[in-house]
């Protein structure tokens, strides 16, 4: 099980595995054997799960392919920020980003509705939804632009609020906080709805904003709070699982038209194999993240989640999404979630 508060290399360490791996990787597979280089942008910590199961996949990928595909990580926003690197997987710069369903929503904007307000209750609601109807539904959505999903979703988990100013347990505790979200109209229409003052921030700006106070908290599943360290600059988490959020692996249309059909099929089920590898590895930190970062200063609160649903359904929320979504994609929402609104 993967421990991630405890993943953290000494920089020594780092600039080692980042001067050794190339020369094990062009010991095994020399550059100029690889008929197709490609980039995989994330904007997670290099020991987030996405990371780690990305780079598996990878590994699997070239080792399968006889080295005809070398693909390289990128992470922790390294080739730019995610509302950039969108643009360069749309435009080719970057030929695989892993992106949450929030922020792609800015460009597909069907996608967001899997972080739709207090919709799902549990995981079982999740993965009924992703990996049936609604998910396909999606996936054809995306696949009308220039990029496309390259199989499952993987999982970002449900998300939390933390706060270094105020304690959040009841729908009115929330009314004027100043929070950080990323750049996902979902997100900021959700805690407006509910009297919040939500302020979108690109991710590798959030730290530095909640340490000069920029704004009071912010909200994120457990994973990221651990492995971005916020507990070293929030002193609360309010454990609201508002939303739950997904990261579409992404990749640019022309780019994987290039590769052989072998080629294209190894990439899919080697990634589908790492989606379902981190999906596991989320649910076993759910289980263990909260004590870890109870231990680094985090105090944690239990939140009725219903008050806040009854607080979006007496507002045009709910219905103001419908519209934006469609009935097709709402219907296909409600089958699991139960009515909204």
């Amino acid at each position: 099980m993967l421990k991630m508060p405890t993943f953290r290399p000494s920089r020594r360490a780092v600039l080692a595995a980042a001067t050794a791996m190339p020369l094990v990787t062009i010991l095994k597979y020399p550059a100029d054997a690889a008929e197709f280089q490609f980039k995989y942008a994330t904007g997670q910590d290099p020991t987030h799960p996405v990371n780690v199961r990305a780079q598996e996949a990878i590994d699997r990928i070239r080792e399968a392919t006889s080295g005809r595909l070398d693909i390289r990580l990128f992470p922790a926003n390294q080739l730019g920020s995610d509302t950039d690197l969108l643009g360069q997987v749309r435009n080719g710069g970057v030929e695989i980003f892993n992106l949450s369903s929030l922020i792609l929503a800015t460009f597909v904007p069907v996608s967001g509705i899997t972080s739709m307000g207090f919709a799902f209750n549990d995981y079982n609601a999740v993965w009924q939804a992703m990996d049936g109807d609604l998910g396909k539904h999606i996936r054809a959505e995306i696949a009308k632009t220039p990029i496309m999903t390259l199989g499952k979703i993987w999982d970002n988990g449900f998300r939390h609020i933390t706060s270094s100013t105020r304690v959040i347990k009841t729908a009115d505790d929330i009314k004027g906080f100043k929070m950080r979200v990323p750049p996902a109209p979902a997100l900021t229409s959700l805690f407006k709805a509910i009297g919040a003052a939500p302020a979108p921030i690109n991710f590798n700006e959030l730290y530095s904003a909640l340490q000069t106070v920029v704004v009071e908290g912010q909200e994120n599943p457990l994973a990221i709070i651990a492995t971005a360290r916020l507990y070293e600059v929030q002193k609360t988490c309010s454990l609201t699982g508002h939303v739950w959020d997904g990261y579409w692996v992404l990749g640019n249309k022309r780019a994987f038209a290039k590769l052989p059909a072998d080629v294209q099929a190894i990439v899919g089920r080697e990634l589908d194999r790492s989606a379902d590898d981190q999906r596991a590895d989320i649910a076993a930190l759910n289980d263990s993240l909260q004590k870890d970062l109870a231990g680094k200063g985090l105090t944690f609160h239990t939140v009725d989640r219903e008050p806040f649903r009854k607080a979006l359904s007496s507002t045009s929320f709910y219905a103001e999404w419908k519209d934006k979504y469609g009935a097709t994609a709402w219907e296909l929402l409600e089958k699991v979630s139960g009515k909204l609104g």
